[in-house]
């Protein structure tokens, strides 16, 4: 079995969970058998990234519009990859490459999956451009996919209003490797980043208005009388919000309190998770945020919004849901950090849940079984 997993980005900095997660399951995929490839463009495709992969072959055009990430290549050039495989994935939904992809899926009749990873619903920039793709090509790419999988069960309503049935929405989540997550040495990470001794609260992610960090450092001001000791972390690249966040610190004068240490990943990440006393996840909308199973797999608890589509995190005791508001991220953090015995708790079941139903080698099982099915279907046209 071929597959070609195709995704505009496979940057695991600024590419976010869809990088990882297209990253992740090419390799587990290639570890058990499937012959996994992987079309993206070379932004942020380094070495490092390179012998990860293990072999894994890459294909990576350069970028002609960095905008849009619209490829620098030939119809040509993508009409032999897409011929060569037997089934192909596709991540995200609006990108320039899904769209080229599915008119060559379509040509030479090849089933393709699409997982847009909470993509569908149209939010932030770009509205007026995202309809006319929907009107153009978005909606048949939706439509007239093989299979359509969802990262959580709140997606499948987004599918409804694409015209799918969401009772034929497979779930598949995304998944962790484990033994990423050892790591311990908080002085290392402390040392490095300057943050001393004290208590932090962790937000690890892009610096972009739909993550929300501008609702959790508000909240954060907030907190500060009831708990004057604790220091706030972002980790993670900047999407337009680093100065706007700065001049908020500035003006609240806690300088000292607030630490900007851009993008961390490998042992690092570890470390953070490890040290930090909770993660925030403070997203305005989002799928299933991998940062929650990162965190789990180093069991520290969760402050999580209520639009991420994983509040069965709460129902099992690893966190606290909040709505997606200053207030209520307010009321959520004062909630946890006045029992840090519970928060403890917390990160323990966590990680137990975590560990029992979310790793990758689980994860890519139900991969291999919907992509084996669609294949024996086919083979019976």
């Amino acid at each position: 079995m071929r597959v070609l997993c195709v995704n505009s980005s496979i940057d695991l900095k600024s590419g976010g969970g869809t990088a990882e997660r297209t990253v992740k399951l090419a390799k587990h995929l290639n570890r058990y058998g499937v012959e996994a490839s992987v079309l993206t463009t070379n932004v942020g495709v380094n070495e490092d990234l390179r012998k990860s992969l293990n072999g894994i072959e890459l294909h990576v055009p350069p970028l002609l519009i960095d905008r849009y990430q619209v490829p620098q290549c030939s119809l040509k050039y993508l009409k032999k990859i897409v011929k060569k495989a037997d089934v192909i994935h596709l991540m995200n939904h609006w990108t320039f490459f899904n769209a080229i992809i599915y008119v060559l899926c379509r040509h030479f009749r090849k089933p393709y999956v699409v997982c847009p990873a909470g993509a569908l619903p149209i939010f932030g920039r770009s509205r007026l451009l995202k309809r006319i793709y929907n009107l153009v090509i978005g909606y048949k790419i939706i439509q007239n996919a093989t299979a359509h999988v969802g990262i959580t069960n709140g997606e499948k309503g987004q599918f409804k209003d694409y015209g799918v049935d969401p009772k034929s929405v497979n779930i598949i989540p995304n998944g962790i490797s484990p033994e990423e997550f050892v790591d311990k040495n908080g002085d290392e990470f402390r040392k490095k980043h300057s943050i001393g001794n004290n208590p932090f609260i962790l937000f690890l992610g892009r610096l972009n208005l739909i993550k929300g960090p501008d609702l959790l450092l508000n909240a954060f001001t907030e907190i500060r009388k009831q708990f004057p000791d604790y220091h706030l972390v972002y980790a993670g690249p900047d999407e337009g919000m680093l100065e706007v966040l700065k001049s908020v610190v500035e003006r609240k004068q806690i300088q000292k309190f607030v630490h900007f240490i851009g993008y961390i990943g490998g042992k690092e990440k570890s470390q953070a998770y490890h040290e930090a006393e909770l993660l925030a996840i403070t997203s305005r909308q989002e799928a299933m945020s991998i940062v929650v199973l990162e965190a789990g797999g180093a069991g520290t608890p969760i402050l999580l919004t209520d639009v991420c589509g994983f509040d069965q995190i709460e129902e099992i005791g690893g966190g606290v849901i909040v709505r997606p508001t200053a207030a209520g991220i307010q009321k959520g953090l004062s909630k946890l950090l006045d029992d840090r015995q519970r928060m403890k708790q917390m990160g323990s079941t966590l990680n137990r849940f975590v560990l029992e139903n979310f790793t990758w080698n689980a994860v890519v099982q139900k991969y291999i079984r919907l992509f084996s099915k669609i294949l024996n279907d086919n083979s019976r046209i």
